[in-house]
């Protein structure tokens, strides 16, 4: 079925004819929006997305400036999308979803909002005589190449209008629809420093399968990884989260970093579930239901917080490091938020080539980034 065809409120202007009728006599009022999102023009389900609804919006600005004091070795964010239908059950950025009145579990799955003129608006804010060029940051929060991009194609004036405005930025992403875009990266890494990273800490298809149902699986984001490296472009993969007693073991780690050395992984950060709030009770419900003799063992490995025992996150990053040596990513660290004494070492760096290159921040005028003092390493 076409798309607009399957509109539950109609384009701004629109008028549905009235119930019963053909169209052509007196025509009932227009739908009143479903929800009270700013700017929203319509919202769409059809059955090319089963059970999921996206609600198509006219942003005024796509630019978000991360929070002074984050430590994050970005400045600016971009997120095309809010809430995700790659509906993984440990998803971070879920509680984010209820500054829309949505719930963190199955509306983050199935309510996803879309800035339809993400490009336009970017482009625009990146002609600003004020922007600086900063690093711009893409998928942290929401992926950018869910499956909605795939009809949305969003992306593409993104990746556009960041290189014609020579802004160096990255990706962060578990979708192989990037490999549509392998071209305009290509020609983008040619204009300025680009970073991406894959997401992936798993390679048994069927624990993807349960945990992270709207995801390509892990054959498919490890062919992405070497299709990124044979195009001469970084890819620095985030194996996050292990998940204890499910991916944990010496087997799954070893064939987890065995797969990405021999895919070509630039670099490779691994770490431990984190369970914020919002995520938490989600994963919870999702442990009880799944895997019921896990259930407590999760309630006392995590205690209130949203981390892992101190012990447990000790003895992982000791197997992490280990099966890193052995297939060779020893030495492959990256960027890093945290101080180097902080014990979640592992879990806080950005592999190498997962961002752009050192220096490749704040320039304040057109062409190449001056030398810049870099984040810390480890």
């Amino acid at each position: 079925m076409r798309w607009d065809a399957q509109a539950l409120r109609p384009r701004l202007g629109e008028q549905p004819a009235a119930q019963g009728g053909t169209g052509k006599g007196t025509a009932a009022p227009a739908a009143e929006p479903l929800l009270p999102l700013a700017g929203l023009v319509r919202s769409v389900s059809t059955p090319e997305f089963a059970g999921v609804t996206f609600h198509e919006v006219t942003a005024k600005s796509v630019l978000n400036k991360v929070a002074a004091g984050s430590r994050m070795p970005f400045e600016w964010t971009v997120n095309p999308y809010r809430g995700c239908s790659h509906a993984c059950v440990y998803c971070f950025a879920r509680k984010s979803h209820t500054y829309l009145d949505f719930d963190a579990g199955l509306d983050f799955d199935s309510q996803v909002v879309v800035k339809i003129n993400a490009a336009e608006v970017l482009r625009k804010e990146l002609a600003k005589p004020s922007w600086g060029r900063h690093q711009v940051a893409l998928g942290t929060n929401t992926d950018p190449y869910q499956r909605a991009e795939g009809r949305y194609s969003l992306m593409p004036g993104i990746i556009g209008a960041l290189a014609d405005s020579g802004t160096p930025f990255s990706i962060l992403t578990k979708g192989t629809l990037l490999a549509r875009d392998i071209p305009l990266l290509k020609h983008a890494a040619a204009q300025v420093p680009v970073g991406i990273g894959i997401s992936l800490a798993m390679t048994d298809e069927r624990l993807s399968e349960a945990v992270e149902p709207g995801t390509p699986g892990p054959r498919a984001r490890l062919k992405l990884v070497s299709r990124l490296r044979d195009a001469g472009l970084p890819c620095g993969v985030m194996a996050m989260p292990i998940l204890p007693w499910l991916s944990d073991s010496d087997e799954a780690l070893d064939s987890l970093f065995g797969a990405l050395a021999s895919a070509g992984a630039t670099g490779v950060t691994a770490g431990a579930l984190y369970l914020k709030p919002g995520t938490r009770e989600w994963f919870m419900q999702w442990i009880a239901a799944r895997h019921p003799e896990l259930a407590g063992r999760y309630r006392r490995l995590y205690g209130t917080g949203s981390y892992a025992s101190k012990e447990y996150r000790e003895w992982l990053a000791g197997r992490i490091r280990y099966f890193k040596a052995r297939h060779g990513f020893s030495g492959s660290h990256g960027f890093s938020h945290r101080d180097v004494d902080d014990p979640r070492d592992e879990e806080a760096q950005y592999p190498a080539g997962s961002l752009p290159p050192a220096g490749a921040g704040r320039t304040g005028q057109a062409g190449a980034a001056p030398a810049a003092a870099q984040p810390t390493l480890f």
